[in-house]
């Protein structure tokens, strides 16, 4: 079984995105240019528009012309576009327009405007429609139909993509059609990143992602609980900021978007907020201000995409046995049935198959966790002196030393190794590189003292812990 879903990403070690300048933090202003190609009986829909307006919780209206739906959109046209122009331009910053296709075709001044101003023109889709329901074929065919229309309406075919209502096939079709510099329907990163669709079908060329927001959005003016006053939105937007600010100095880069709407925040009672945050911005010295195809091409230049080494939630079976078979001592059956786990993206590191390996060897009877006990060596044993060791144990001991014992050492851990065993019934095991000789020995003396349970499960937990430290130099951390 395979879990598609990645719920790791870059873990605990994102990479450093290296933005220009040093800046601690990338910021990126999205206008989503909408109104025009929203559902409205005159486009040929079947009702009218009731997603994101001043009407809350706003019902189709089957066959019918919604004049005050319409006209709040016509605002963001008329009225809000040119306000954010005039705020955007004035303070010199770049701007990504999501542009629905059908809508910049009804407005050319505005996409004219645009363009002066060196903005992008990303595409937002042929209509703004929901594809949750979406037959792949017929989104597909939209998707082509947007490319031509953008290209009619603009003179450029559109390099970056953001669906917005977005079905389950959206962001592979984006991939498939292998145009688009970057996609940007999903929410699930600070950081660009590479989607790699191999393993899941036919094989599409990696597309570079940069995650959207829902959160530092104005659409939360227009949803419940979300924000009532621009104090409100310029308060969530500054603590969002300040917070990556912070995290850029420590070293940690991150990226934040700030998605809007002309008919949301271009009202008069919003705008100003927007404009303060901007005003904050540009107060700070570590901001790279871009458009968002500036950050996909700095992406592709400075992170290109790698294909991993090792990939263990898209081996088969052999391979994945054969590659971790060994990581739990001269016990390959461990690795067999952690194969038959609901392995995924998240287990293409170091600490996700060892969590799989551990599922399984925790699964396992009392017997068969002691046969993977008796399975490892003594320290400094005869195995080792006969220099019979499995490559890992033998480079494990040597790491502590056991290899180059005196020969009082090598009496002190015979001693130890014969009463150890006389006493639980299997060897002493300890993960070594975690340890010197003395420190070896002296757990030796107090874990002789353990009951049988207590010391079985000590045991069982050191050979866990030397898993890990074996996968470790075959995987990401």
């Amino acid at each position: 079984m395979r879990y598609q879903r990645d719920m790791r990403g870059y873990g605990a070690n994102p990479p450093d995105p290296q933005w220009p300048g040093g800046a601690h933090v990338c910021v990126q202003f999205v206008v989503n240019y909408e109104e025009g190609g929203e559902n409205c009986v005159l486009h040929g829909d079947a009702a009218s528009e009731a997603f994101l307006s001043e009407i809350v919780g706003a019902a189709p209206w089957a066959g019918k012309r919604h004049w005050n739906m319409e006209s709040i959109y016509e605002y963001g046209a008329r009225a809000g576009f040119w306000r954010l122009h005039r705020l955007f331009t004035a303070a010199e910053v770049p701007v990504t327009v999501y542009g629905v296709a059908t809508a910049l075709a009804r407005s050319p001044d505005q996409v004219s405007a645009m363009q002066d101003a060196g903005w992008e023109i990303a595409s937002h889709g042929l209509k703004w429609v929901d594809y949750r329901d979406t037959a792949m074929e017929d989104e597909r065919a939209d998707i082509a139909a947007t490319i031509r229309l953008h290209r009619e309406v603009t003179g450029e075919r559109p390099t970056g993509w953001y669906t917005g209502r977005s079905s389950e096939n959206t962001v592979r079709l984006i991939a498939e059609e292998s145009g688009f510099a970057y996609v940007s329907d999903t929410y699930d990163d600070d950081l660009p990143y590479w989607l790699d669709h191999d393993g899941h079908g036919n094989p599409i060329a990696p597309q570079l992602v940069i995650p959207y927001t829902l959160d530092a959005n104005d659409m939360r003016f227009a949803t419940p609980q979300g924000f009532n006053s621009g104090d409100q939105f310029f308060a969530y937007l500054k603590d969002a900021f300040d917070t990556l600010y912070a995290e850029g100095k420590t070293g940690r880069p991150g990226m934040m978007n700030i998605g809007l709407h002309c008919r949301l925040v271009g009202r008069p009672g919003r705008v100003a907020a927007l404009k303060r945050f901007v005003d904050y911005v540009k107060s700070h010295d570590k901001v790279w201000l871009a458009r968002r195809i500036d950050i996909a091409n700095h992406w592709r230049e400075h992170h290109p995409y790698k294909p991993a080494a090792l990939r263990p939630s898209r081996m088969d079976r052999a391979a994945f046995v054969d590659a971790f078979g060994g990581i739990f001592e001269h016990s390959p059956w461990i690795a067999d049935r952690a194969f038959d786990l609901e392995l995924g993206p998240a287990h293409d590191s170091a600490g996700g198959v060892h969590n799989a390996l551990c599922r399984a060897f925790r699964a396992a009877t009392d017997g068969e966790r002691r046969d993977v006990l008796n399975a490892h060596p003594d320290l400094a044993g005869k195995l080792a002196q006969a220099r019979r060791l499995t490559e890992n144990s033998f480079h494990e001991q040597s790491s502590a030393g056991l290899n180059a014992l005196t020969d009082t050492e090598k009496l002190r851990f015979e001693t130890l190794n014969r009463a150890y065993v006389e006493r639980f019934g299997f060897p002493f095991i300890i993960a070594v590189r975690d340890h010197e000789k003395a420190g070896i020995l002296a757990a030796f003396e107090t874990r002789l003292a353990n009951d049988e349970t207590t010391e079985f499960e000590t045991a069982c937990r050191q050979v866990e812990r030397i898993a890990l430290l074996r996968l470790r130099p075959l995987l990401p951390l």
